[in-house]
């Protein structure tokens, strides 16, 4: 069943009803300030740390489940209701929403009166505007008030949410002419406050929550709106909010616009103030006067569109297939973009205060990005390898404000200082700058204690050959790629973290996905190497990365498939041995990716298996047989019910491990059956199964186990999105950026006949005709470049900033 559609020339999804299977969101901001909105207008914003500089409150766990947002009530006459449906949930003559890239628009229409709520954040701007147009659509003169909402967090959301001695003590507003202005805590340690404006004057305003809304109503009638009036309360200790009232006359067919504007600013230690206990407005009126009329809204929502058509445009292409098209053009890329933005703090399943930024998340994230803001992933880089201890360990987690390691969620993650050399050599490859390598990094944020880049990767490569257990294979430490493989915790305390506590000490557990990432990264470090002139170093490195290649063929396969990993205690995970947990798709994909087994056949009776025994309708599960109880050696994956999660649901994340495998043996239309069955606008057909949106990947979905077999969860926020972009542009289609150029290497389904890719590589332009006549999957028969054959698949960078023609022939 479809709820929407998809409006491909807009670039947009259009949503026809609210009643949703779940929130179907979209994000908002680029830069600094960020904000979620769901399609009922549901949502939160913050300044760059959802849990340090959180705006606006959102409830997790509520009934209903999406409360809390941007709203804005209309009352007609002692009828009111909202555009978005929720929260008053009147029933509504039109309801539409159309998310975009970067803004979303909701209209509703009820009784001759239509609204529009356009929300979005402008370029260079610490703030979410929302423009309302009401238009009176009936035959006869209306007279309606228009309430604004929004509910400010106390900042610190975690706080917010916990403190309440304090809290219910502390909130403090302003009020001055349209504009409410929140400045708890601002008297004492804070040089920041928010404000929420309106370009028109008010008919009255409420900033205190209980004034506004009634100690015993809710959001879906706020007694300020039943009655028709503010109240012109002033927020005192209590919770504070922003809530406008406006009077609007309008004839029939007339509309009126109305510009609300929810910002935040700073101000220097030495200009807090314009008077005692008044704080400094003049920063955020100079924000609010750039978007007082709808001309100024017109032009930031023009640069917002030229930002994204910009982005969009390194890579495109024309396949003749709507679905594939959309995904690699529109959806997929901006998806990729909202993750290296957010990494997996902030969404409608994470709040944003229990993670930050993930050491493993944003090097795997910048995969997808880098050719698109090569320059932002490179400040990614080094934000991310200033948390990295000098053993080359680093913190799994780092706060996005601070830009320091997060000491909660702390560190012995062991797949995680391969990431950095993955993420690093993505960035050389596109850009060709190994000048980043020379670049002074810390260690542990210690601005007294730098090295080079280039030594965090030296230690990052050696924290594995460091660390290796009884069989050759890398110790797991606390855990690897999967978290919830925890084979050194062996916890039985309620609420204890799997993640963070280690009962037994030990170095026997060993992970053959480390070892199959580290051939799989290795000649990206080697490479490196040479370019500095180390080749001693590289040769040595060339020399471990064989040496880890057959102690993983010897001691990490187990006939059919390759074992997961070592216990405690020795013993072998994901072996046919075990009675559950026989076989996990991760090292069948990490391990082929890598070539390991390639030339024996080892590596295709691995992916056979993968066929045999994990594949599905709706993807290729993690593991079989699920895990029936709680097995104290392994952790946390087998806490979840069969059929979710880690315990045998289908990772979205990993399923392009197998897609990518499959093309290094040259199986295409293998590769691209397994792409369609997790894309999202391949499943929009069955949205009631899969329940979240139809435009973006989902983390999981629930596997063969499962009660809801099919059902999607943890949209948006996912390695997923990198990933499977990775998957379909660079090994499918085959266009993959290398040290020394622009690699053409399909691997597609044989019945397709050609297909063109235009590709922004090292500021030239290639438009890239791929044929293939003789209907095979892989293999590059013939290359030109504007008419001369190439020999190889390799193209060189022009150098001169034009579009170049390439036309290849498989074969």
């Amino acid at each position: 069943m479809k709820f929407g559609t998809f409006d491909d020339t807009r670039k947009e999804y259009v949503i026809k009803t609210p009643k949703t299977p779940y929130p179907w969101i979209n994000y908002l901001g680029n830069e600094q300030f960020f904000g979620l909105i769901s399609n009922t207008a549901g949502g939160y914003t913050f300044y760059r740390d959802a849990r340090l500089r959180r705006l606006t409150r959102y409830r997790y766990n509520n009934i209903p489940l999406d409360t809390g947002g941007r709203y804005y009530y209309l009352y007609d006459d002692g009828d009111f209701w909202t555009p978005g449906w929720m929260p008053v949930k009147r029933d509504l003559d039109f309801y539409e929403c159309r998310h975009g890239l970067g803004y979303t628009s909701i209209t509703g229409e009820r009784n001759g009166i239509s609204v529009n709520q356009l929300a979005f954040v402008p370029m260079g701007h610490n703030a979410e505007v929302h423009r309302l147009v009401v238009k009176n659509t009936g035959s006869t003169k209306k007279s309606v008030k228009l309430f604004s909402f929004a509910e400010f967090c106390l900042w610190n959301a975690q706080d917010d949410m916990t403190n309440f001695q304090r809290n219910l003590s502390t909130g403090e507003v302003e009020v001055k002419g349209s504009v409410i202005y929140h400045k708890t805590e601002y008297r004492e340690r804070r040089n920041h406050y928010a404000f929420y404006s309106v370009n028109k004057e008010l008919a009255g305003f409420d900033t205190d929550r209980e004034a506004f809304v009634g100690m015993y109503n809710g959001l879906e009638s706020p007694q300020a709106v039943v009655a028709g009036e503010p109240t012109n309360s002033v927020a005192s200790g209590w919770s504070p909010i922003g809530s406008h009232a406006l009077n609007i006359t309008l004839e029939p067919g007339e509309e009126q616009s109305f510009i609300f504007v929810l910002g935040y600013i700073e101000n220097p230690e030495e200009d807090k103030w314009e008077s005692l206990n008044v704080i400094n407005k003049k920063p955020a009126e100079a924000m609010i006067a750039q978007f007082a009329t709808d001309a100024q809204v017109n032009a930031a929502l023009a640069a917002l569109a030229a930002h994204w058509e910009n982005l969009l445009s390194k890579y495109q292409i024309q396949s003749g297939d709507e679905k594939l098209d959309r995904m690699v053009n529109i959806w997929n890329p901006y998806q990729c973009m909202v993750t290296f933005n957010m990494s997996r703090s902030a969404s409608y399943f994470e709040s944003g205060i229990g993670r930050g930024m993930g050491f493993r998340d944003s090097n795997q994230d910048l995969l997808g990005f880098v050719h698109q803001i090569p320059e932002r992933a490179k400040e990614r880089i080094l934000d991310i390898a200033a948390t990295q201890f000098e053993d080359g360990s680093a913190y799994h987690q780092y706060q996005p404000l601070t830009k320091k390691g997060n000491n909660e969620v702390g560190t012995g993650f062991n797949d995680d200082p391969l990431w950095l050399i993955l993420g690093t050599a993505a960035y050389i490859k596109e850009t060709g700058d190994t000048s980043i390598l020379d670049e002074q990094v810390p260690f542990d944020s210690d601005p007294n204690n730098t090295a080079t880049l280039f030594e965090h990767l030296k230690r990052s490569f050696e924290h594995v050959t460091n660390n290796l257990g009884p069989h050759g294979l890398p110790l797991i430490g606390r855990a690897d790629w999967n978290d919830c493989l925890n084979l050194n915790c062996f916890s039985t305390e309620p609420g204890e973290s799997f993640q963070t506590t280690a009962n037994i000490e030990g170095r026997v557990a060993e992970s053959v996905f480390i070892a199959g990432l580290f051939v799989f990264v290795g000649p990206d470090y080697a490479e490196i190497c040479r370019m500095r002139g180390l080749d001693d170093v590289a040769v040595d490195a060339e020399a471990k990365i064989d040496n880890m290649r057959e102690i993983t063929l010897t001691h990490g396969f187990d006939g059919d498939w390759f074992l997961r990993a070592y216990d405690h205690y020795g013993d072998k995970i994901g072996s046919k041995e075990n009675e559950e947990g026989k076989i996990f798709i991760e090292p069948q994909g990490i391990c082929v990716m890598a070539g390991i087994g390639v030339e024996n056949g080892q590596a295709e009776k691995a992916l056979s298996s993968v066929q045999e025994h994990l594949d599905t309708d709706y993807g290729i599960v993690l593991q079989q047989p699920p895990y029936s109880k709680y097995y104290l050696n392994l952790g946390e994956i087998s806490t979840y019910p069969p059929g979710y999660k880690e315990n045998a649901g289908i990772f979205c994340h990993n399923n392009p491990w197998i897609m990518i495998a499959e093309t290094v043996l040259g199986h295409g239309d293998r590769a691209f059956e397994i792409y369609a069955k997790i894309a999202p606008a391949y499943l929009e057909d069955i949205s009631e199964i899969h329940r979240t949106e139809p435009y973006v990947y989902s983390q999981m979905i629930a596997g063969k186990d499962a009660v809801r077999h099919g059902e999607a969860k943890n949209s948006w926020l996912t390695g997923t999105a990198a990933w499977n972009y990775v998957a379909i542009t660079q090994s499918i289609l085959g266009i993959q950026a290398d040290f020394n150029g622009l690699k053409i290497d399909p691997c597609i389904p044989t019945e397709w006949d050609s297909f063109e890719i235009t590709r922004v590589f090292r500021g030239d332009t290639y438009v890239i005709q791929i044929k293939n006549p003789n209907h095979v999957s892989k293999g590059v028969a013939s290359l030109t470049l504007d008419g001369t054959a190439v020999e190889g698949n390799i193209i060189a960078p022009v150098g001169d900033g034009a579009v170049h023609q390439v036309v290849v022939e498989l074969g």
